[in-house]
């Protein structure tokens, strides 16, 4: 998979413009904990080389990231792309695929019955924007260290911790973690951090407009529930 997803990288001009975001960090004298790619994918195009990876991609993102992490690691340091890249774990990885099967299974409807709360697969959903937050700043990643001087994870990268979809800010940042090796608390280095863009967007499901326009389907009870979206 790992082969698979080279050559479509080096097919699709993905690889051109990791080479050119690893340009940006590495020319950058700014140190960070994590480096952040987002990746176009067309999970037609994969799945036709590999359905496995295709498969991964489309219903298990999280795990198809972690491949994809694994390949951008080893081209960084092939390549000699980022000097300062120390560990795989500095390396996030966000697919952001250019389009879903046309099939309803990939429709997310907050109006249709049974919930599928455990899957953390890919969806699209369509609504109508009603209000939108302003923008602020959220923790991507950061970098913690042992505070026993002496304790070998005193020091480098060996606590990296990235924030995943669906995570809420306190998974990434707490001064609740301990060292796994000496059980001494951890403390995170601030000069890594790495801050990104969030927003928070209230939408609502297209069906409202037919209520709007007057549009009736002769049901006696309905009630129109908005939704939070957070846009990272």
């Amino acid at each position: 998979m790992k082969e698979i997803i080279l050559i479509y990288l080096d097919r699709s001009g993905g690889l051109q413009k990791f080479v050119h975001d690893c340009k940006k960090y590495n020319d950058s004298k700014q140190s960070c904990a994590v480096y952040r790619f987002v990746i176009s994918i067309n999970p037609s195009d994969i799945a036709e080389l590999d359905a496995t990876l295709g498969n991964y991609i489309l219903h298990n993102p999280i795990k198809a990231a972690e491949i994809f992490q694994s390949v951008c690691f080893v081209a960084i340091k092939t390549l000699s792309l980022i000097e300062q890249l120390q560990t795989e774990a500095q390396i996030s990885v966000l697919l952001k695929p250019t389009h879903l099967p046309p099939l309803p299974s990939y429709v997310l409807s907050l109006s249709a019955f049974p919930f599928d709360y455990t899957s953390q697969r890919f969806y699209m959903s369509e609504g109508i924007a009603i209000a939108m937050g302003t923008v602020t700043k959220y923790t991507q990643g950061a970098r913690f260290l042992c505070t026993e001087e002496t304790c070998p994870f005193s020091e480098g990268f060996r606590y990296i911790r990235v924030h995943l979809p669906g995570a809420t800010e306190s998974a990434t940042v707490r001064n609740d973690f301990v060292c796994s090796l000496c059980s001494s608390p951890l403390q995170e280095d601030m000069k890594f951090r790495v801050l990104g863009d969030k927003q928070v967007v209230e939408m609502i499901d297209a069906k409202v407009l037919n209520a709007l326009k007057g549009y009736s389907d002769h049901e006696s009870h309905f009630r129109m529930q908005t939704f939070t979206v957070f846009l990272r």
